[in-house]
């Protein structure tokens, strides 16, 4: 097991807000170690099987571990109740925010604002593939919610150091990650059909792909299930075409904070419908998306907008737990 290890961030020494999740705070707390232990374990089974799927009751556990506050896993629950029109999906309301796993720094930043986008030849074809698309920003409340925060240290420890297939124009020499983070709700109603992955099997065009559930209403059991494809599975086939041979795995998140992690380049994936159980009345699905990759270089379809500039109007900037060397 590896050994529990110094929390020396760089992070400049400043004013605190309550909604910060300063690991420092827990160094002298048996049951943070426990929880960093725990994590290695995950991240050891995500270097062998290059995915890893926690479930609801783990992950409170390793976020309470790690000095999450109570009040904010209930706040998490309904943040996704302040979403706006997405830009070019009918049926999903959206927000997004960018930040920084930066181990020059050892610190876990957010990042200011940029568009985003994703092309077909990163394995993910849809009528918006290969467009600039602007996203509503993430609010405070969901930025400064220490489960949050949580979420993206845990995401940071099992896949920092973890060798994946590269992607072209990533600048791998890079002592830092770009994670784009999403709050979506994929909506059905009576006049349209909620798609999580209306693009059919894909890829996130990223290294690593982590997804969390927030919650859901009025959604049957059989909604929202994801499913791993062997790369060879074409890209763009819908879910319920997709060849059996080429499954590599099945997940459904039914629970809050249910969290899948795989790494991206290694896997494609697809998602089922939200299917309404009451199909009279609207039914949800909220999700946190978090992607993470390596800046881009000169050639990347993101080139331009990748910017790794501190966001000034709301700032965040908490410390990462870093491994030995």
């Amino acid at each position: 097991m590896h050994s529990p290890l110094p929390l020396d961030s760089k992070v400049p020494q400043r004013a605190r807000s309550a909604g910060e999740l300063w690991l420092h705070d827990k160094a002298h707390d048996y049951g943070f170690y426990q929880s960093i232990a725990k994590i290695m374990q995950w991240r050891d089974r995500y270097v062998e099987d290059r995915t890893i799927f926690v479930r609801h009751d783990e992950m409170v556990d390793l976020m309470r571990g790690l000095g999450a506050r109570e009040e904010d896993f209930g706040r998490l629950q309904v943040v996704s109740n302040n979403l706006q029109t997405d830009p070019t999906l009918p049926f999903r309301k959206s927000r997004t925010g960018r930040f920084c796993m930066d181990y020059d720094r050892q610190s876990l930043r957010r990042l200011e604002f940029q568009p985003f986008s994703l092309s077909a030849a990163e394995d993910f074809k849809r009528h918006d593939s290969d467009t600039v698309r602007v996203f509503d920003e993430i609010e405070e409340e969901l930025h400064s919610n220490t489960v949050l925060q949580g979420l993206m240290i845990f995401k940071a420890m099992v896949m920092h150091g973890v060798p994946t297939m590269h992607r072209p124009n990533f600048d791998y020499g890079a002592n830092k990650w770009v994670c784009t983070m999403f709050n979506l709700r994929t909506v059905t109603r009576p006049d349209i059909l909620g798609e999580p992955a209306l693009e059919g099997v894909h890829t996130d065009g990223v290294d690593h792909t982590m997804t969390t559930y927030l919650g859901s209403s009025n959604m049957k059991p059989n909604s929202a299930v994801t499913l791993l494809h062997e790369r060879d599975e074409t890209t763009g086939t819908p879910f319920h075409e997709t060849s059996p041979n080429k499954i590599y795995g099945r997940a459904q998140h039914t629970k809050f904070l249910d969290t899948l992690l795989v790494a991206d380049h290694e896997y494609k994936h697809s998602l089922s419908p939200v299917y309404a159980v009451d199909e009279a009345k609207e039914a949800t699905r909220d999700m946190l998306i978090f992607f993470t990759r390596k800046p881009v270089t000169e050639g990347h379809i993101s080139a331009g907008i990748d910017s790794l500039k501190s966001h000034e109007k709301s700032p965040m900037e908490i410390p990462l737990f870093t491994l030995p060397n």
